[in-house]
């Protein structure tokens, strides 16, 4: 006897009953929907337990890159608004063949995440000289969550080594009048190389920020909550509109909300996007929205999404019109982090 087009007794496929939200629940949550929610979690503990990383206001503003732009490219440039970010990338002097090597641009989250770690340590110490070895060891066992011992501690040495090297140029359109500042993030640093030449990584153990860097990173450093940084260090776009909203939410008027385009907001985080194609980059982009808002629950984000399609008769005709999404509604919100450095 046959039911379905199947004979009796004939196993089913289990890909034939088993749907991908049943499969999801079997399965549990990734490691990434983890962090998430326990860093959404600890939302609901007092401000006293935080542990505060910084954040440049500038690079809460402009970005590094998403992705390894490649070693051919040695400059990187964003601009936002009347702000203009120029990164240089740098050179180190080998200790052995006593010549200038150069070192890429530096990208992707470990390098937000490695400056901010810098930052703090700065802050704390209240001096641009700091020791970075053992506090970095630690930073990337309880933050980063990588195995000191694991090929993922390369590329935080990688790129710890293209920050201390690189410069930047910051250009601001003030008053009618153009100002530019030449700043080092670091000004001098201490690397070595490991005996095995295989395993090759740049490593700075201790760093000299810049004097004009330290300087304005006194009076520009943006607090953020390490745990919320740790559960968004996936991903750079993530990271990225954190920084952006830690900075921005709580400085708009409390009667007056901000809306920012789809097309401005393309601008400032759509790099390796088509401005063609903003529904891709409007997908990409909530996604890291949803997790970000996830962890920064004071947020007061307004996403203002496409309204239905309307139909409409026009000469006897059926016609379809869909309103463009505007963009995102800001509204005054606490930051993220209220206590600041005593």
């Amino acid at each position: 006897m046959k039911s379905n087009g199947r004979s009796a007794g004939e196993l089913l496929a289990i890909d034939s009953i088993v749907t991908p939200r049943i499969r999801r629940s079997l399965v549990g949550p990734t490691p990434i929907q983890s962090r998430l929610v326990e860093a959404a979690a600890r939302c609901a503990q007092e401000q006293e337990d935080q542990s505060i990383l910084y954040q440049h206001s500038v690079f809460c503003q402009t970005t590094l890159p998403y992705r390894d732009p490649g070693d051919d490219v040695r400059v990187w440039e964003r601009s936002n608004g009347r702000a203009h970010l120029k990164v240089l990338a740098g050179e180190a002097m080998h200790p052995r063949e006593g010549r200038f090597v150069e070192l890429g641009l530096p990208f992707g989250p470990k390098s937000r995440m490695i400056l901010m770690h810098i930052n703090q340590r700065a802050l704390l110490a209240q001096s641009p000289v700091i020791e970075i070895e053992d506090s970095l060891t630690q930073f990337v066992g309880k933050v980063l969550k990588l195995d000191l011992k694991g090929r993922n501690i390369k590329a935080v040495k990688d790129q710890l080594a293209r920050l201390a090297a690189a410069s930047i140029r910051l250009g601001v359109v003030r008053d009618g009048q153009a100002i530019t500042v030449n700043s080092n993030i670091v000004s001098a640093f201490d690397l070595w190389f490991p005996k095995d030449e295989r395993q090759r990584v740049l490593w700075p153990s201790t760093v000299s920020l810049s004097l004009d860097y330290f300087q304005s990173l006194m009076s520009q450093a943006v607090p953020v909550d390490e745990a919320h940084i740790a559960a968004l260090s996936h991903s750079s776009l993530a990271l990225d509109i954190y920084s952006w909203l830690a900075q921005r939410l709580h400085r708009i008027p409390t009667e007056r909300p901000q809306t920012i385009s789809w097309i401005s907001l393309h601008a400032q985080f759509g790099q390796g996007y088509n401005p063609d194609r903003l529904d891709k980059f409007r997908q990409k982009f909530r996604v890291a929205l949803k997790e970000v808002l996830m962890v920064y629950r004071a947020a007061r984000v307004e996403d203002d999404e496409a309204k239905p399609a309307r139909r409409k008769i026009q000469n006897g005709r059926v016609l379809w019109r869909e309103e463009v999404a505007k963009g995102l509604k800001l509204y005054n919100s606490a930051p993220p982090v209220r206590k600041l450095l005593k």
